[in-house]
């Protein structure tokens, strides 16, 4: 081989292995020491496979997503217009919901509805136009390639690169020759990579929507047969009262998978009492905090003594209690960054009655992992966070308990995993998020290496999926101090909207950062200049 000196098809079985295959050759092409070299890393780059991918097909799913839209804006429009007559205070359902507010809930559907056709059919006509270029584009490169192969002719054999003797005009002509055979390969396997990129790109941001999208459809994800419709619709509708409301649903996608299981697998006796809990809920806040609980794998026992915590209080104390992370409207706006420690000045305090959740109490001390770990266990656990911020009787609102009791369950945690005065090992992390976090989201973690830009971008369509289903990612990032000591530091991926993904920090901060700055050594803007690169994250499996 020309260009690497290794089995070509391991390294162009993956979108990513291929762009990064051909950028190779990009760089070495136009220094192809002569015609037998040029003519192998041709034929290296002609190994990468053309983009694939019918874009007819993909036109035809985006109109007929595009065709649902009128529907359920017609839905909303007529929804709307019965919560507006005024019904009267029936209730509907097994845990008895207002008929106006399940009637007002319809309406929302509806239009989370329209939007996520909407969003589905621009994801898939976005595809199909880049597809399409990127097809048009490697044609033109491979056409490129071709030529200069044939101009080149076949291999000098080794009697061709014998004593032949030369003029010292034939030398220049065929050192012209080549020059300009360089130039077309070198411009052919340029349009290739474009392609190549152009492809991968539109795949993964594709992916990344329809994800997205998939896990707004929301009402539809609780498959049990022992609530009504209408009880589903409302769970599913349910937010906290601070943040912006489709940031900051109570039931994510996979609460809402898994509280669905869970009611399905429960004796009739605790179905029954279940059933008295969810009926006898003042709001529809309280209801999805009891299946977020039976979600994140609690029993009935334990759920009916967290209901006898949380009974009667209003949404607001609920998610003060019950939510560490809540997610403002204009948390995406991008304010620019610190000049000094390149840390986004967009940023948003994550705190308990003005007691941040933050590592040590203060964001100082080496269990960055650990307290990370801790707040991601209380964002999927209602029943966990709620022992940290209201205590045995879930009563407190006392700031300084609060620190005192996450300080040491973080202390905890980091000797559990065996972490020491210079943080947690490797194994102790995997160890702890797997113990910690694992039995809440119903998935195992795994630690994948992402040293460099190609595996990072490899793993954003997972990273995305995870988060989307409201299950946190576990992200380590490095760097050196000032002294040029390397240090790293963990924090937790825990949303993503766009290309963007919601970073929490354990200095007791969120931020957003861009998939670009994830790939190529920006996380500085979710922390500071020590930390710039992603190193590791841990994925959910399953």
């Amino acid at each position: 081989m020309g260009f690497l000196d290794l089995n070509p098809w391991g390294a162009l079985d993956t979108p990513a292995g291929r762009r990064s295959w051909l950028a190779g050759l990009c760089t070495s092409i136009p220094r192809a020491a002569d015609k037998n070299d040029l003519l192998d890393q041709i034929d290296d780059a002609l190994l990468a496979r053309a983009p694939v991918g019918d874009t007819a097909t993909l036109e035809s799913l985006g109109k007929r997503y595009r065709d649902q839209v009128d529907k359920a804006g017609d839905l909303h429009d007529r929804t709307n217009r019965v919560a507006r007559k005024g019904l009267p205070e029936v209730w509907v359902g097994d845990t008895a919901v207002l008929a106006s507010d399940g009637v007002a809930a319809a309406a929302r559907a509806a239009t989370r509805m329209a939007d996520a056709f909407q969003g589905g059919a621009k994801a898939l006509h976005a595809l199909a136009d880049a597809l399409g270029a990127a097809k048009k584009q490697d044609a033109d490169g491979r056409a490129r390639m071709r030529q200069a192969q044939q101009r080149l002719g076949p291999p000098d054999s080794f009697f061709d690169l014998g004593d032949i003797v030369e003029t010292d005009q034939e030398k220049q002509e065929k050192k012209a020759a080549l020059a300009a055979d360089r130039t077309l390969a070198a411009d052919g396997v340029d349009l290739m990579h474009k392609a190549a990129v152009t492809a991968d790109d539109a795949v993964r941001a594709a992916a990344r929507d329809l994800n997205k999208w998939a896990a707004e459809a929301r009402a539809g994800k609780m498959h049990t047969g022992q609530l009504s419709a209408v009880d589903r619709m409302m769970l599913a509708d349910a937010d906290g009262r601070a943040g912006a409301p489709d940031y900051n649903e109570i039931l994510t996608a996979g609460d809402l998978e898994r509280s669905g299981r869970a009611m399905d697998a429960l004796p009739p006796a605790d179905r029954a009492r279940m059933d008295r809990l969810l009926a006898g809920a003042k709001t529809p806040q309280e209801k999805a905090y009891l299946m977020k609980a039976l979600a994140a794998g609690h029993g009935v026992d334990d759920i009916q003594t967290f209901d006898g915590k949380i009974h009667g209080k209003d949404p607001a104390w609920l998610q003060r209690h019950l939510t560490p992370i809540v997610t403002d409207g204009d948390s995406l706006g991008d304010e620019g960054t610190n000049p000094v420690s390149g840390a986004n000045l967009n940023t948003q305090l994550q705190d308990f009655e003005g007691q941040e959740w933050a590592q040590g109490g203060d964001g100082q001390g080496n269990t960055c992992v650990a307290s990370s770990t801790v707040t991601a266990r209380a964002l999927v656990d209602p029943v966990y966070a709620l022992s940290l911020t209201g205590g045995p009787s879930g009563q407190e609102n006392d700031p300084d308990a609060f620190r005192r009791r996450l300080v040491a369950e973080q202390n905890r945690v980091h000797q559990e995993g065996h972490g020491g005065a210079d943080g947690m090992r490797q194994k102790g992390r995997t160890e702890v998020f797997n113990k910690e976090i694992s039995p809440e989201t119903g998935s195992s973690y795994e630690r994948r290496e992402v040293p460099d830009p190609d595996s990072r971008r490899d793993v954003l369509p997972q990273i995305e999926k995870a988060v989307a289903d409201g299950k946190p990612v576990p992200i380590g990032v490095q760097g050196q101090d000032e002294t040029g000591r390397p240090v790293a530091h963990a924090m937790m991926i825990v949303g993503q909207q766009g290309d963007k993904l919601e970073i929490y920090n354990p200095w007791g901060k969120t931020t957003w950062v861009s998939e670009n700055d994830f790939v190529n050594g920006g996380m500085a803007k979710a922390s500071d200049h020590d930390y710039a690169d992603a190193y590791e994250v841990h994925l959910p499996q399953g």
